[in-house]
């Protein structure tokens, strides 16, 4: 009888602890999480249920996720590790499903990666050209028919994680599809639905917000609102018009969203990619940009997290100005964001490119070394999206490059229309007004592999792959996280073929989202003889480089060395004594170079230690140095 009675106490204390683990987080973060909630809607009944819902969805949580948590809460800022490398890829372009993804787990070891993050994979319209590439969700819950189910996400998470993979997804928060539930029930006059969204019959309200707030796509989705004959009514579509703004001031809006965000939090996600962050609340006569409501949600979001799945990292899409990025990390007492892109250091980095000056790029650098370690980048050279011209206009204007005419030669020099340019590629969202437009081409068309393979030309193939392989070195060099596009690591070109595709050919950005091609990876083992070879043979050394170096290390100190050549980018780190020198050459003539003194330094590409005080850069070559 006491061996039962000692047996049953000891059940109930393991049922206990999961229990006493969740009360003790959400005390350490109920009264700030309260507070925000109050301030913002000021309704303790909705409240009370969110504290709930956070106590359902954490009972639910896998237990291996639950490991998973006490691992990453026990070492801290585990993204942060110099071992991290990032990749990111569409489901069906890469591997057709989510299956295939799985079956191919094995390449993307061999690539080195171990954060990979998925693009949209919810469900959207079956018409393509009303799914904004997935970002029109019509179901959070549900998996695109196409790709697979939840439960294939589900077993693709765990078998991730098997090989120490981390899932990213895209929760896109500011807007749902016309066709999700909610917004059918609105557009059939349900007012519960209705509040869901912003409608008004009133043309002055939408005069004065039109006046206010800038559009987001002016030529080809202008205008904020979409009128429907149905109700009389116009409902907010600040993207497109099949894309429905949410109304967060409704906190059955908030509520219902942060259950989706744990329910896929609970599939297995690792990192939650909020998309277009800065967008999330609206204010009559202010800009509807940046607005402090959003910081809210965004703080709060992140106590919920921690509460319910401490694992998980969010990453903020914040296509800003930089010190409209920056507060989106919070402070290091009210973190918000764990990790943001560091998307004015990319579209400097191909200016860069294009005029063969790094001093812009040096100012961007120096800026994102001067903010707290613990904020942390997510650095790319491209992704899924055009590359806008968001520059630092003022400091160029010193240098008497105006705002205007300087994108319209970026423009033109990146479809291959300056002389000496070899990049190709396509305008996407072209104002043929204001002259204005973004970019799309993949990173090895943008360095010339594409034309100089189009042209038999091998000494163009030489500079060409010698330019993305230092590109991607510069890249490894900054403090975060480097993510790869799938196909980056075998120079993978430009795909026109999305022109024959009448749900892509209005979007030029399909351009770099084309079909990985899977039968040139045969070429990898071939590393001095195909490009494809001799590209990925670089990078995976770069990659290893990285992973064994400690002044890689996100704790190291950084700096930007203020060399005489503008062409030339040095960039010096510092951990435990080491002192690297990485060195970059963006200019098409070769270069001698001289270090701070004389001595010896190791070449950590080559292995060859020498003494010396001066070397020799080719056109757009790297060194990195150890000493």
């Amino acid at each position: 009888m006491a061996e039962k009675k000692a047996g049953t106490t000891k059940s109930a204390a393991a049922q206990d602890a999961p229990n006493a683990t969740f009360q003790s987080r959400l005390e350490r973060h109920h009264d700030e999480l309260r507070w925000l909630y109050m301030e913002l809607y000021d309704n303790g009944d909705m409240f009370a249920e969110l504290c709930g819902q956070m106590k359902r969805f954490f009972d639910e949580r896998p237990a291996a996720l639950k490991r998973l948590d006490a691992e990453r809460e026990a070492e801290g800022a585990w993204y942060r590790r110099r071992t991290m490398l990032g990749m990111q890829m569409y489901v069906d372009n890469f591997a057709g499903t989510l299956a295939g993804v799985e079956e191919k787990l094995p390449y993307l070891k061999k690539c080195n990666v171990n954060y990979l993050h998925l693009m949209p994979f919810l469900d959207t319209p079956a018409d393509k050209s009303r799914s904004d590439g997935g970002y029109a969700v019509s179901d959070f819950r549900r998996v695109k028919p196409s790709l697979g189910t939840m439960d294939d996400l589900a077993h693709l998470a765990e078998k991730c994680h098997e090989r120490g993979i981390s899932l990213c997804m895209d929760f896109v928060m500011n807007h749902t599809s016309d066709e999700h539930e909610w917004a059918r029930r609105a557009r059939a006059g349900e007012g519960e639905y209705m509040s869901r969204y912003f409608f008004t019959a009133d043309q002055a309200l939408i005069d004065q917000y039109t006046h206010d707030v800038p559009q987001v796509f002016p030529t080809t989705a202008p205008g904020h609102f979409t009128y429907l004959p149905e109700l009389g009514q116009s409902v907010m579509t600040q993207f497109y018009p099949y894309q429905w703004d949410l109304n967060y001031r409704n906190p059955r809006v908030f509520n219902e969203m942060m259950y989706n965000f744990l329910f896929l939090a609970n599939q297995g996600m690792d990192i939650i990619r909020i998309d277009a962050v800065p967008y999330i609340w609206k204010q009559l006569g202010t800009n509807c940009r940046n607005l402090p409501q959003v910081h809210t949600i965004v703080r709060m979001m992140r106590m919920i997290g921690e509460i319910v799945c401490p694992g998980i990292v969010l990453l903020g899409e914040v296509v800003m100005a930089p010190v409209e990025v920056v507060p989106y990390f919070g402070t290091v007492e009210k973190p918000e964001c764990h990790m943001l892109y560091n998307v004015t250091t990319m579209a400097t980095t191909w200016n860069t490119v294009a005029t063969r000056d790094t001093r812009l790029l040096r100012g961007q650098l120096e800026a994102v070394c001067g903010l707290p370690r613990e904020y942390t980048f997510l650095n790319y050279l491209r992704c899924h999206d055009d590359i806008g011209w968001g520059l630092d206009y003022a400091t160029l204007s010193n240098w008497g490059m105006e705002e205007v005419p300087h994108k319209a030669y970026l423009n033109e020099y990146f479809q291959g229309h300056v002389p000496g340019s070899v990049s190709r590629g396509e305008l996407y969202n072209a104002d043929p007004v204001t002259g204005d437009a973004r970019f799309c081409a993949t990173t090895a068309s943008m360095c010339g592999i594409e034309a100089a393979g189009f042209e038999g030309n091998a000494e163009a193939m030489d500079v060409a792959i010698r330019k993305d392989v230092m590109l991607h070195a510069y890249m490894f060099s900054q403090s975060g996280l480097p993510i790869i596009y799938s196909g980056d690591e075998i120079g993978q070109v430009n795909d026109y073929t999305y022109k024959d595709d009448p749900e892509k050919a209005e979007d030029s950005r399909y351009i770099h989202r084309g079909r990985f091609p899977w039968e040139l990876t045969a070429n990898i083992r071939k590393r001095k003889t195909t490009v494809q070879g001799r590209l990925f043979g670089a990078l995976s050394r770069l990659e290893a480089i990285r992973r064994e170096e400690p002044a890689f290390d996100a704790d190291a100190d950084a700096e930007v060395v203020d060399y005489s050549d503008p062409s030339i980018l040095w960039i010096r780190r510092r951990m435990d004594g080491r002192v690297l020198d990485a060195v970059f050459n963006f200019c098409d003539e070769r270069r001698t170079l001289w270090m701070p003194e004389e001595g010896e330094y190791l070449d950590l590409v080559s292995g060859e230690a020498a003494e010396f005080q001066t070397f020799e850069l080719e056109s757009w070559d790297f060194r990195w140095y150890l000493h």
